[in-house]
């Protein structure tokens, strides 16, 4: 009778002669389960902000169903139809309605300002997922920007309605994930954390003290500034943790000067570095906001600033311009879907398969500040796909279905028992399962 093996370590190393060390990738052995049964293997989230949209025009198909005309945006995608599903009509309702400003509720259904009697806030759909990961790799989440952050295009929400910083620094990224620490520098890490610790922790000794001494409103804000710290604590005892177990080794290098290139030339450089982000297991929930084009017009071959642009009254000179932005991205969004199909993964299945990849904004028009019926894209994570799905309209106040259904489908999809999140009246109709 065959009787499986103990699973290996996620994080098993090849030791070398002087302490060296080599990360493995990730093995059959370390997913554990008996000889001819599928292997388990982690599910992942991938979210993209793009700004202020796309135009809708050029983004929704006319059609409905598996045979529609692909449209001008999503023609660069055109390899990968079996494999994604555009939504059309889903928004956030007036939770999310506040023009530009609206842009961050992109992944929580709400503006944070109207946030403050919900018991999660505005907590993002990336960092609810995250939550279910904790501390299992190196990084519980990522944010990334590709470059100049907008706090007006801030993705990520904790539970206390705090936005979460973005890595908005190529050679950052890069060292945070990959470069190796020495032991000096574990050192001087270690104090540091452990200083900020312990300073966090006379504090929560003296909240108890102050909550009693304060009137009902602002005991609530007091809970909400507790709350944010408690949140900073886990994280910094999750970086401590993980400051003693060495990083992958990846043969890849940043080109030199890679944050002083276009913003044509740096989003590629994002994207592989977030497949090789995954493919380490180094993090499972990342989110990058697509944006900062710069005011040299990103190398994109445009004549008018990117804001200017999504301002077109449908002027053609202007939404021909545009246009070349927006196909920009969802010609890397394509990319970055090849990148994780090349990826073996132990289970039979490739990175793509395992990973739920949405891009969209917060903006449904720019050019007219709607924030309804906003452009959804979701591709792999173990969905069936090929659709366009539409949903209704409710008169009077836009969409009938919210976007945050699909946000509880990829949630329950990634492994969370619930049934609502933010404004949702449940899981996403039509969204199946492959």
């Amino acid at each position: 009778m065959y009787v499986s093996p103990q699973p290996l370590e996620r994080r098993t190393f090849l030791k070398g002669i002087a302490g060296a060390t080599l990360s493995l990738p990730f093995l059959e052995a370390m997913a554990g389960g008996a000889k001819g049964k599928a292997q388990v293997v982690p599910t992942r989230m991938v979210c993209v902000g793009v700004g202020l949209g796309f135009v809708p025009k050029l983004f929704f198909p006319t059609q409905t169903g598996r045979g529609y005309d692909m449209p001008e945006l999503l023609k660069p995608l055109a390899r990968h139809r079996d494999d994604f599903t555009v939504f059309s009509q889903l928004d956030h309702g007036s939770e999310g309605i506040e023009g530009h400003r609206g842009v961050h509720a992109f992944l929580t259904g709400i503006l944070s300002k109207n946030s403050k009697s919900r018991p999660e806030a505005n907590i993002s759909v990336d960092q609810k997922a995250a939550q279910l990961v904790g501390a299992r790799t190196r990084f519980q989440s990522l944010q990334l920007a590709s470059g100049a952050v907008d706090s007006h295009n801030m993705l990520s929400w904790s539970n206390s309605g705090v936005a979460l910083p973005q890595v908005a620094n190529l050679n950052v990224l890069f060292a945070l994930l990959f470069q190796r620490t020495d032991a000096s520098q574990v050192e001087q890490l270690q104090v540091k954390y452990q200083d900020r610790l312990s300073i966090l922790d006379l504090v929560k000794t003296d909240a108890d003290r102050l909550m009693n001494r304060v009137g009902h409103r602002d005991k609530e804000k007091l809970d909400r500034y507790f709350t944010t710290i408690r949140e900073v604590e886990n994280r910094l005892t999750q970086s401590r943790a993980w400051l003693h177990k060495p990083k992958p080794v990846v043969d890849y290098e940043l080109p030199k000067g890679a944050d002083g290139l276009t913003f044509a030339e740096r989003v590629p450089l994002y994207y592989d570095l977030m497949t090789l982000a995954l493919q380490t297991d180094s993090t499972r929930v990342i989110t990058f906001s697509s944006n900062d084009i710069g005011s040299d017009n990103g190398g994109l071959g445009v004549t008018r600033g990117y804001h200017q642009l999504t301002h077109h009254g449908r002027v053609e000179s202007y939404l021909h311009e545009l246009a070349k932005i927006e196909s920009f991205h969802t010609t890397q969004f394509s990319r970055f879907l090849d990148q994780l199909k090349a990826v073996d993964e132990p289970n039979g299945k490739t990175l793509f398969d395992n990973t739920m990849s949405l891009i969209g904004s917060g903006m449904g028009n720019a050019s007219s500040h709607s924030n309804k019926d906003l452009p959804l894209l979701l591709a792999g994570g173990g969905f069936r796909h090929g659709n366009h799905l539409r949903f209704a309209k409710d008169k009077g106040r836009g969409t009938e279905t919210r976007a945050a259904n699909l946000f509880v489908s990829m949630l329950q999809q990634f492994g969370l028992e619930l049934d609502q999140f933010s404004s949702s009246s449940g899981s996403l109709t039509g969204l199946e399962i492959a």
